[in-house]
């Protein structure tokens, strides 16, 4: 087993407890912050989350990539592949979903904002736990 692929494990199954915290407890709470100090709060959400993720989703897209170019002996291709095309997803749902309801939820909460952001995040929550599946199966063979 590599230390590629226990950076990728350790970063993918970090970022699937994340989602599950931020999707059951985190974002729903959002509607208990109050109105008049949202704006600030969104602001400090935003900054101190990006503190704990970037770094995470960064080094899980880089092993992600690099694990197709060097799998471990034993590891198959497949399982790699998948993890990307959903590691894929979950950006691409950050960019394009998540992060425009934040930019709006910015400027002040707005309930049907909020509701679309609880909502919408399933996909980025499905798609991490996949990973986690797939990374454990990675794994799996590693050790095999």
């Amino acid at each position: 087993m590599t230390a590629l692929l226990l950076a990728h494990a350790a970063a993918t199954l970090g970022m699937t407890g994340v989602i599950w915290f931020v999707q059951v407890v985190h974002y729903p709470l959002f509607a208990r912050v109050g109105e008049a100090g949202f704006a600030a709060y969104e602001e400090a959400h935003r900054r101190l989350t990006t503190l704990v993720v970037a770094p995470t989703m960064l080094v899980e897209a880089g092993t992600g990539v690099a694990l197709l170019a060097a799998r471990p002996d034993g590891v198959s291709a497949g399982p790699a592949w998948a993890g990307l095309v959903l590691l894929v997803v979950a950006w691409l749902s950050t960019v394009l979903v998540q992060v425009p309801c934040h930019d709006r939820l910015q400027r002040g909460f707005d309930p049907g904002v909020a509701r679309r952001l609880v909502r919408t995040n399933w996909l980025r929550t499905a798609a991490w736990t996949a990973r986690s599946g797939l990374v454990l199966a990675l794994l799996a063979q590693a050790v095999g």
